[in-house]
């Protein structure tokens, strides 16, 4: 994909428009009326004088594309006219902090059809609303300012924008899966980076600190989430915070960590022997997630089940741990009985898209199967669709000791090889694909051949 060629273009915002719209009218018949969305608001850091890092509601982005904060937007449904409201020129801020943009640099830049400034925004919805027979403003609970006045609209819906807007994130268009692409291109690039320091890195945040420089120096000044860094028996902690620990001693790190471009998220793991080479054990459970992940991408297409995918997993992952001895008995009994969620107790993956976690998985966290109880997605999958697929077995002492002591799992787990292999910590491999109909497409290039990954930690 040519990602950067499309990203010439506009963010497709009107389009993201209609088929809100739409969703709505299919919900609620020939609905008339306007959709009404706010950007957030600038706040300040408590006890300081300096705003909070902004981070955009990614409801208001879907339909404008515009970063900027104290904006908002007004979506006409029967007309398909977008206007955007943003801040006017404050005197008082202009010489701290320049002149801002103006609203025709923003009609230049944004897929919107006006753009006034915020003073306007009551007036406008008054004037939209004399237009229409019984209009009613669609809106999101809870993100409408104090001073904006709904009054001259018959009708207000407060929960079905975003409803709207969550079903419809789902599918990408060709302009977001080029913002993806972009920011797998970035991490991945950091995650080489990462390799290339390894053998000569002191600390979890050493590596860390070579991530975060490799990611703005490619202009993603903001990471999708909080980066994991963890060394030795703390990659069996799967959200690892502390990145902060020596890495003397330790056989591998594992990295999950990945930027954002422009509010669209990549979400990457790699796992990595610190020396340059994996020991024998460790290099037998990277091989057993790697074919988890191989195997659970080459069975995604359009329309397929989620929970089938993460099934496969469960049994690779069984027939893996069964051949190295961790587990013991008959692989049918070992699955009906979930043994292996000992092993793999997260869901396979999620939708990706402006958030890591993406909206619209319909997750069940209080299913009584442990196996899929952790799904963040559940049900079919649509082309067009973006799903991290993330497989990983893990040696963590808090989850595994006590399946150790449950008769009804420890007949089938062999402590004593089990023993040479807490020192593993945890595999994980996680990479982000596109749904398609017939297959899938993988947009994250970061190096997970365990050879190539020892040669470049090696050469370094």
């Amino acid at each position: 994909m040519d990602y950067d060629a499309i990203l010439q273009g506009k963010y497709p915002a009107k389009r993201h428009a209609q088929r809100v719209v739409e969703y709505i009218r299919s919900k609620v018949g020939n609905a008339s009326g306007v959709l009404y969305l706010e950007s957030r608001m600038t706040k300040l850091l408590e006890d300081n004088d300096e705003p909070e890092p902004f981070r955009q509601r990614r409801y208001f982005y879907y339909l404008t594309g515009c970063p900027l904060a104290d904006s908002f937007v007004l979506h006409d449904m029967d007309s398909s006219k977008t206007t955007l409201f943003i801040p006017p020129v404050n005197p008082e801020s202009v010489i701290w902090s320049g002149l801002p943009m103006s609203a025709e640099e923003a009609l230049e830049k944004f897929d919107v059809d006006e753009v006034k400034y915020t003073t306007a925004v009551n007036a406008e919805l008054a004037t939209a609303a004399s237009q229409k027979s019984q209009p009613t403003v669609f809106a999101i609970q809870d993100q409408v300012s104090e001073h904006v006045s709904f009054k001259p609209f018959d009708s207000k819906d407060f929960s079905l924008l975003k409803q709207a807007i969550e079903a419809c994130r789902v599918v990408k268009d060709e302009y977001e899966l080029a913002m993806l692409a972009k920011a797998n291109a970035i991490s991945s690039k950091a995650h080489r980076a990462a390799m290339e320091k390894a053998r000569h890195a002191k600390n979890e945040r050493d590596l860390e600190a070579v991530f975060l420089s490799t990611s703005i120096t490619a202009g993603a000044r903001n990471q999708a989430y909080h980066g994991i860094f963890a060394s030795g028996r703390a990659a069996a902690t799967l959200h690892y915070v502390h990145n902060d620990a020596p890495l003397a001693g330790k056989q591998n790190l594992l990295v999950d960590a990945a930027a954002e471009w422009d509010c669209y998220a990549a979400d990457i793991t790699r796992t990595f022997p610190l020396s340059g080479k994996f020991t024998t054990e460790s290099r037998a459970i990277y091989d057993i997630v790697l074919r988890m992940q191989l195997e659970s991408i080459a069975a995604l297409k359009e329309d397929v089940l989620w929970d089938d995918v993460h099934l496969l997993a469960h049994k690779i992952a069984i027939d893996g741990l069964l051949a190295l001895g961790i587990l013991k008995g008959d692989k049918d009994e070992i699955l009906a009985n979930r043994t292996s969620v000992a092993f793999f107790p997260h869901g396979l993956g999620h939708y990706l898209g402006m958030d890591v976690h993406d909206v619209g998985g319909n997750a069940n966290y209080s299913d009584p199967d442990p196996m899929f109880r952790y799904l963040r997605v559940r049900g079919r999958l649509p082309a067009g669709s973006v799903v991290t697929v993330e497989p990983g077995i893990y040696f963590c002492r808090f989850i595994i000791e006590p399946y150790l002591k449950d008769p009804k799992h420890a007949q089938y787990i062999d402590a004593a090889v089990l023993e040479k292999y807490w020192d593993v910590g945890g595999v994980r491999i996680e990479d982000d694909v596109v749904v398609t109909k017939n297959g899938a497409e993988n947009l994250t290039t970061a190096i997970k051949d365990p050879d190539e990954m020892e040669r470049i930690i090696s050469s370094s």
